[in-house]
């Protein structure tokens, strides 16, 4: 069962969706057409609780399914009871660009039990319209469970205690042991701005291209 955020207002524990064009534009282009046989099925998982299944065989950047939930503010979300009395720090949050939270706690919505995974076979991301969808990353086997990674942000400091609610269990060779998101280093942060400017360079490149 995923968790995505602890219930507290003193620290703030919550996975967001890479809203980014280039992930809405690829979504596009691959999302999961309307067909007889569904994409998943949900069942118990290995990894904890209940889990999410591929149902056939998926495609490498298919839309499998959307996070659905209602759509409140994190003020209003810390009101709300816990999913699980006996587990408080448990809940169905995702957070979003804007802010806001999507509660998929409420109504229907099997994406709310895909796990987590430090080596997943999908990512989540969040559109131009604000909608979070989980994708596939690499081709998937009929039978695969769905996973990805929750990179859970933290406010602060998290004491021995804290770090307990939030053990990994994906049983992967990768995992790192929790599903806290870790921190860049400085040679990463680089590189990837590196990575940010050859890109531009390359857009500029075909739009001088296209203007000829």
């Amino acid at each position: 069962m995923p968790t995505t955020t602890q219930r507290t207002t003193a620290k703030r524990k919550t996975t967001k969706a890479v809203k980014t064009a280039e992930a809405t534009k690829r979504a596009k282009k691959t999302s999961a057409k309307k067909t007889a046989a569904p994409l998943y099925r949900v069942r118990n998982s290995r990894i904890h609780g209940r889990g999410v299944f591929a149902a056939c065989d998926i495609k490498k950047g298919t839309s499998i399914i959307e996070y659905k939930g209602d759509r409140i503010t994190w003020d209003e979300a810390l009101e709300l009871p816990p999913s699980d009395p006996d587990n408080p720090t448990h809940t169905f949050f995702f957070e979003l660009s804007d802010g806001n939270v999507i509660d998929g706690g409420s109504g229907k919505n099997a994406a709310r039990w895909i796990n987590h995974s430090c080596d997943p076979n999908c990512e989540s991301f969040e559109d131009e319209n604000d909608r979070v969808w989980v994708q596939a990353m690499r081709d998937i086997s009929k039978g695969e469970e769905l996973s990805y990674d929750y990179k859970l942000s933290v406010d602060g400091k998290l004491k021995k205690k804290e770090l307990k609610d939030y053990i990994c269990h994906c049983g992967s060779e990768k995992c790192r042991g929790h599903l806290i998101k870790l921190k860049k280093k400085k040679k990463d942060k680089k590189k990837d701005k590196k990575d940010d400017k050859k890109s531009k360079k390359k857009d500029k490149k075909k739009k001088n291209k296209k203007k000829d």
